[in-house]
């Protein structure tokens, strides 16, 4: 049995095929017997793949398919790159399922079309970040406040040249969790310097992105 309902199947399809633009490319990154919860992930984007045509899954193995790993900028598996007609620095580390699962479907729909839905005013003020900034958003998939935090910063690496971002699943890289001192989720933390926990509206979480080159937050 899959992750993905029949019923979700029918309306994803449906819904793909009437919004679909340009294709979308799920480049996954795994390694035999290295990773667990990467054959998971695998049936998952088999699903996804069977949605729409326009949807082209390619499987790279982290270690001998080093380069191609190097060229996504690949550092930890399992990996998701989510290209279009170009690519937008959007990583997501782990299995994007639960609640995760809704964004990620948006995700794929916007990066088809190659714009969002954000506001006149939140495009301005992102058409203003000339510096480049690299979001990481630490989600658990069982987090209902975790969506709003990563659709919205799907959303600004869309919009903005300056803007990657990676999502991550901290039961799977606990590691992490305890670098950047992840107590709850949502947790971000932007350019190493900035962060804040808990879920906020995109309207402020685009001013964090104004505010970058504040004063840093060391972590270690």
């Amino acid at each position: 049995m899959g992750l993905i309902s029949e019923a979700d199947k029918k309306r994803l399809s449906g819904l793909f095929e009437r919004q679909f633009k340009d294709d979308v490319r799920l480049v996954f990154f795994t390694q035999e017997n290295e990773c667990p919860i990467c054959s998971e992930i695998s049936g998952l984007l088999d699903e996804v793949n069977g949605l729409s045509d326009k949807i082209k899954v390619e499987v790279y193995d982290f270690v001998k398919d080093s380069d191609k790993a190097k060229e996504y900028g690949i550092e930890r598996i399992p990996a998701i790159a989510v290209v279009g007609k170009r690519d937008y620095g959007i990583r997501i580390y782990g299995l994007p399922y639960g609640y995760e699962f809704k964004p990620f479907t948006e995700l794929l729909l916007e990066v088809s079309r190659g714009e969002t839905d954000l506001s006149a005013e939140n495009k301005r003020k992102l058409a203003t970040i000339k510096k480049d900034a690299h979001i990481q958003v630490f989600v658990l998939l069982t987090c209902p406040y975790c969506p709003m935090v990563t659709r919205s910063a799907f959303k600004f690496a869309i919009e903005s040249d300056h803007v990657r971002v990676d999502m991550t699943d901290i039961q799977i890289f606990p590691n992490l969790g305890q670098k950047y001192h992840v107590e709850g989720t949502p947790k971000t933390v932007i350019n190493e310097k900035t962060d804040f926990s808990g879920a906020i509206s995109e309207d402020l979480f685009v001013q964090q992105l104004t505010i970058i080159q504040s004063t840093p937050t060391y972590y270690g």
